[in-house]
């Protein structure tokens, strides 16, 4: 990896995946195990239960901190794409190394988000300057109720005293900076709790603590620890926004980072499709290669199809933080249940192509299988669970049901969201909001495009697909009409329709993206129609998939095996990793 400063990507002419590139060449080859960040040392610091230190350092030293802080603050952070991308970069390696780093970014955000000019300017020097910033909301007696939170911040002279502990905290304890959602309001509520960025080495000895950390299932190397304070004095310039305004701040936060833990998804789910890959391009049964039988070749297609849906999902959402901004708050909740758990789902359902050989810890592929299997469980818990984020979308019902009818959408907005021949524009943190009034406009926009869908390619099986999507649309949205809200005893059913509602999202960013992109940006030209089988087979209830559909997915098998052998990363994009210099050198020798 090399020591020198990371440049821009804005240096030269923009790409989708431009950074990525350039990290992969900084990077290196991860099957080499002479590498600090390969999956060999890797794998043993998870073994041994070790944090990655040296490669964290690295990581200091590449700059990548620059890319946590606004590029109006001085960083190098111009579009939510960039995170994307480092995201799913370091997760495809190790989720442990992207989670450790990365954090800073997610304790950081409430000052980009809600903090004053002094104190973002301030904080943005201390991150490029190396500090770590975590972000403590949890208690061990409240799990994800942050309104039950009992850290208090009461008032002093000259400013605040924190009492109280925070539980599972990640970087708690090798944090120099932590921001702490506390009770300022005795009685509680929306409007009890503020949020504090509390710099640890100004605290007086004594009056705080680290709790130590717990042994996890996976992710056995981070930090995932606690703090405790006991008369911790801190000035009144710690308050971030109004007192008062805490939750507000945080669940404005968690609508970027939400959306960014797609890309946690898409690395380690598109490394363990690469370990199964890899396996069935190698093993033989029956006297063929596992790939190229029937029932082994659907299952990799099925995963690689899966993969590409939420991946139209993670770059229609994340351009969306930019240019669809007042509705990020119900698609953020879209992004932060249906990619995890689709993940869950595809990496879930590779074991059974490779056999025993899914649960070894050290002796296949350096045990990256069974240590993703371990380590994504844990995406779908933070920043708000799977029932949370649902739960978010179930209060929003009464929008989107207005919106659909009412024909509202921003064509603008949905356009920008998915045309990936330019960077959105710089994200406006005041436009961001806790309610979508105006409805999700990817989905809200799905008549006009099935209308260019057929126009355009009138007899196509895409064309046939929109359509049949546009009627099981309406009939979602008239279940969602009927739903009662009820903040008590929510039935089962509303969180169906929640579910239902994150997979039509999910068809209409797929159908936006290939409409407004050119076909030639694709790695496989046969994409849309296969994300579009596995979509309406789970919209719609059906069971799996049948000689008539099935093709359509193994269509997919051939450009997926080219992207493993020429090192590229599974994607609807043209994107070389650090392998493929590596196999380009074998070639030629």
């Amino acid at each position: 990896m090399t020591t020198a400063a990371t440049t821009a990507t804005t240096a030269r002419e923009w790409s989708p995946y431009g950074l990525t590139e350039d990290l992969e060449g900084r990077f290196g080859d991860p099957h080499d195990p002479a590498l600090a960040f390969s999956f060999a040392r890797l794998g043993a610091l998870d073994r041994a239960e070790t944090f990655p230190a040296e490669v964290c350092r690295q990581l200091d030293a590449l700059g990548l901190p620059q890319w946590f802080v606004p590029a109006r603050l001085g960083g190098e952070l111009r579009s939510s794409e960039e995170l994307l991308q480092i995201i799913r970069t370091l997760g495809r390696r190790d989720f442990t190394v992207a989670l450790a780093h990365t954090k800073t970014y997610l304790g950081a955000v409430s000052v980009w988000v809600g903090g004053t000019p002094e104190q973002a300017a301030r904080l943005a020097a201390r991150v490029m300057d190396g500090a770590v910033v975590s972000l403590a909301l949890t208690e061990q007696s409240h799990g994800s109720d942050l309104l039950a939170g009992e850290l208090t911040a009461g008032r002093t002279p000259g400013g605040y005293r924190l009492d109280g502990e925070k539980w599972l905290i990640n970087n708690a304890t090798r944090a120099d900076l932590v921001t702490v959602l506390a009770r300022t309001d005795p009685a509680g509520g929306a409007r009890g709790f503020s949020l504090f960025l509390v710099d640890k080495s100004q605290l007086a000895p004594g009056s705080w603590h680290p709790v130590p950390a717990l042994p996890t299932h996976g992710v056995r190397g981070a930090d995932i620890s606690g703090i405790a304070f006991t008369g911790a004095e801190i000035p009144a310039s710690a308050l971030i926004g109004a007192e008062g305004a805490g939750l507000e701040i945080i669940l404005k936060g968690f609508q970027i980072t939400r959306t960014l833990c797609s890309a946690m998804t898409l690395g380690m789910a598109g490394q363990a499709l690469g370990v199964a890959v890899a396996f069935a391009e190698q093993h033989e049964l029956y006297g063929r290669r596992l790939a190229d039988l029937p029932q082994a070749g659907r299952t990799l297609a099925e995963a690689y199809a899966d993969l590409l849906a939420v991946e139209a999902v993670s770059l229609v959402a994340t351009r969306g933080i930019h240019t669809l901004t007042g509705e990020q708050s119900a698609v953020s909740a879209v992004v932060k249940y249906l990619v995890p758990t689709v993940g869950d789902e595809l990496i879930g359902g590779l074991r059974q192509v490779l056999g025993a050989r899914a649960m070894l810890v050290a002796d296949h592929a350096e045990g990256t299988f069974q240590k993703i299997e371990r380590d994504h469980r844990i995406v779908g818990i933070f920043d708000g669970s799977t029932v949370v984020n649902l739960n978010y979308l179930i209060n929003q019902f009464p929008v989107l049901v207005r919106g659909w009818r009412g024909g509202h959408t921003d064509p603008v907005g949905v356009a920008a969201s998915a045309r990936l021949d330019a960077p959105p524009p710089a994200l406006d943190p005041d436009a961001l909001t806790l309610y979508a009034r105006s409805g999700c406009s990817v989905v809200q926009a799905l008549p006009a495009a099935v209308d260019r869908i057929r126009a355009q390619e009138p007899d196509s099986a895409v064309a046939a697909q929109a359509g049949r999507l546009l009627v099981l649309a309406g009939e979602l949205h008239d279940e969602l009409a009927a739903h009662r809200p009820s903040a008590r005893d929510v039935p089962e059913r509303a969180f169906a329709l929640a579910r239902a509602y994150t997979q039509l999202y999910a068809a209409s960013a797929a159908l936006h993206l290939w409409l407004e992109n050119p076909v030639g940006r694709w790695c496989d030209s046969g994409w849309l129609e296969a994300v579009l089988t596995r979509l309406l087979r789970q919209l719609s209830g059906e069971p799996d998939l049948d000689d008539v559909d099935g093709p359509a997915l193994d269509r997919l098998l051939p450009t997926l095996r080219r992207q493993h052998r020429e090192g590229l990363l599974f994607s609807l994009l043209h994107c070389e990793l650090a392998e493929a210099a590596g196999r380009t050198a074998q070639e030629g020798s």
